[in-house]
């Protein structure tokens, strides 16, 4: 076995199982915690591709991004010692039935498609064209989706803030 199907396997790992500790974790701390550690491990899986714009933007938007986003509202709405309440027994069910669907399918997925080696040889990355791109509105511009995505990262601020902040009942 190479040192890249290892640590493949050492990254896939620490994907699959930060992201139960997520959905799974009751202290919303924690879990934030734990998902910075799966966007982390996914963006070594980006390097390990020798994706690294996709990569670093993983790294920069995703990690450093979002979860720290969720992390300081956290510490500034709640306690941090807080729980979430157990889920109850039926939506632990739809939710098991939902992960074994969802398992099934990727399985099925999977082994039904052929994967061929691609056989172009690796583009040089220009800068320009990737700068052009990102600021155009055109057929391979990438505008739109980035100002749909800082509506996206906005609307993920305001729920953690509302997940975060627990009105009291009294």
């Amino acid at each position: 076995m190479s040192g890249n199907q290892i640590m493949f396997i050492v990254f896939s790992a620490m994907i699959v199982i930060f992201s139960i500790l997520t959905v799974t974790s009751r202290k919303i701390l924690r879990a934030a915690v734990f998902l910075l550690f799966v966007l982390i491990s996914t963006s070594a899986l980006y390097f390990m591709l020798n994706y690294q714009f996709l990569a670093a933007v993983q790294l920069t938007l995703y990690a450093g991004g979002i979860v720290v986003l969720i992390i300081f509202s956290v510490l500034l709405t709640s306690h941090i010692d807080e729980k979430f309440e157990s889920p109850a027994l039926l939506k632990r069910v739809y939710a098991a039935i939902a992960s074994i669907l969802g398992a099934v399918l990727v399985i099925t997925t999977l082994l039904n498609n052929t994967f061929v080696p691609g056989t172009e040889a690796a583009k040089d990355v220009n800068m320009n064209l990737i700068g052009n791109s990102l600021i155009s509105w055109g057929e391979q511009g990438y505008a739109l989706p980035f100002e749909l995505i800082s509506i996206l990262l906005l609307a993920a601020m305001i729920a953690a803030i509302v997940v975060a902040k627990k009105i009291k009942t009294k």
